[in-house]
């Protein structure tokens, strides 16, 4: 991304320019005024004085005048007899009172400095790595493009309306659009603190919808698994996704990847026993995995930190024989130490790891004849087997209070209510519903 540097204290958008340029001209002072059209500069005007400074400046003092001079209340312009030269009037050489103000005023030059502050979090331990690349990228992507020629110090109302509709024409969500105005907010609050301003303008207001995840219902989550342990013992070679020409702003599958391994299949049955995030996958190594053997049968999962939650987590039984299958499998292929990792131990990319997983996901249901999208348009990606571990447990589990659920699964009681138990209606657990506590003398 290229930054442009903007070489004047003032600037308007050319339609208001046109109402009134004469005394927008006079406003401005011994400064240029920059004239934007399409929120791209279009061209700088220049006032007299200001003209004479920069003629002063490069030793111009005497120009050549046009043929024909209009003097100032005369109907027609009067021919000049021989050139005349015009001398410029003394003057002092303009000195900027503040030289560091322009190279502050841009929102590139604040971007960086939000993002220098956000690692320094990072280092304290109030945020993630992964958060401030969030932040990054969002930046890249809308922000930084939109703001590239809004100065700070000229940012209102109706600048964060327009950058709201850029987002809305790309299709983002409700709540992508308010965690993007999040992002703009701190931007401004740090011009603030910078002196560039000394308020944050008024933000339009977002209404946040929330819709409940996607899941799978028992019976496809069965269909699933049984699907991909059949591909991956029958060798079946996957749907060609790139033609290896030219080049790739995405990401593809090199030839290695284009049979479904057994990981696919572990990968299913671990996720919805073991109420782990895609992420988590990508960065479970066997030091992080324990086999508990007494009362109950389970793994604790000693993940890395994920949004802000660092407690270990417990399994369902049947992730124990999951997990042996991989390491059985991973030893077999010289893998399996404690830096290893779980799932696709061979790939040390490991956000190209993910990606194959995810590719793997979307074959496997589409040969398992299983709609990639539920009945609400929602997708159902890698990510839907998290919720299904979490609905299956509200649905099925005996008695399990939402605390417990939550802290287990690394999230908070307000996300299972919003995201989870949302979704959930009478017919889902009809027994539940018909149940009746036991009583003294009452038949049951």
């Amino acid at each position: 991304m290229i930054a442009r540097s903007i070489n004047a204290n003032q600037m308007i958008g050319l339609r208001e320019f046109l109402t009134d340029s004469m005394n927008l001209v006079d406003q401005c002072g011994e400064s240029p005024l920059l004239v934007l059209h399409d929120n791209k500069p279009a061209f700088y005007v220049l006032p007299a004085d200001c003209w004479d400074l920069i003629c002063a400046s490069m030793g111009q003092g005497h120009l050549p005048v046009l043929n024909a001079t209009l003097l100032a209340g005369s109907p027609e312009p009067i021919e000049a007899s021989q050139p005349q030269q015009v001398r410029a009037a003394p003057v002092k050489k303009y000195v900027d009172p503040n030289p560091g103000f322009e190279k502050k005023n841009n929102f590139q030059f604040i971007a960086e400095k939000l993002l220098d502050q956000e690692w320094e979090r990072v280092e304290r331990g109030e945020l993630s790595a992964g958060s401030v690349g969030i932040q990054k990228n969002r930046l890249e992507a809308h922000v930084l493009p939109f703001f590239r020629y809004v100065a700070p110090t000229q940012v209102t109302h109706v600048d964060l309306e327009g950058f709201v509709s850029r987002l809305t024409q790309h299709q983002l969500s409700s709540t992508t659009v308010s965690q993007y105005l999040v992002l703009v907010r701190k931007l401004l609050k740090v011009a603030v603190r910078s002196g560039l301003l000394k308020e944050v303008p008024e933000f339009p207001r977002i209404k946040v919808s929330t819709q409940p995840r996607s899941m799978l219902s028992l019976d496809e989550y069965r269909q699933l698994a049984r699907t991909a342990l059949k591909m991956s013992r029958s060798g079946i070679q996957a749907p060609p996704l790139k033609s290896t020409d030219g080049h790739r702003d995405r990401f593809w599958v090199a030839p290695r990847n284009m049979l479904l391994a057994p990981d696919m299949f572990w990968v299913i049955r671990f996720m919805v026993n073991a109420f782990v995030r895609p992420g988590d996958l990508r960065e479970l190594k066997n030091k992080h995995v324990t086999v508990v053997r007494g009362e109950s049968v389970y793994l604790r999962l000693n993940l890395p930190e994920t949004k802000k939650h660092d407690k270990p987590m417990v399994s369902m039984q049947a992730a124990v024989h999951v997990y042996e299958s991989t390491l059985r499998h991973a030893r077999a292929q010289g893998y399996g130490g404690p830096e290893d990792f779980v799932f696709l131990p061979a790939e040390k990319d490991r956000n190209y790891a993910l990606a194959v997983l995810g590719f793997w996901f979307k074959w496997v249901m589409r040969e398992a004849g299983l709609s990639t999208t539920d009945e609400m348009n929602r997708p159902r990606t890698l990510y839907c087997l998290r919720h299904t571990a979490i609905m299956f447990r509200l649905l099925y589990g005996q008695g399990i209070d939402m605390l417990t659920l939550a802290r287990n699964a690394r999230t908070s009681v307000q996300m299972i209510e919003r995201f989870y138990a949302s979704s959930l209606d009478g017919e889902m657990n009809v027994a539940m519903i018909q149940s009746r506590r036991p009583g003294k003398g009452r038949k049951t």
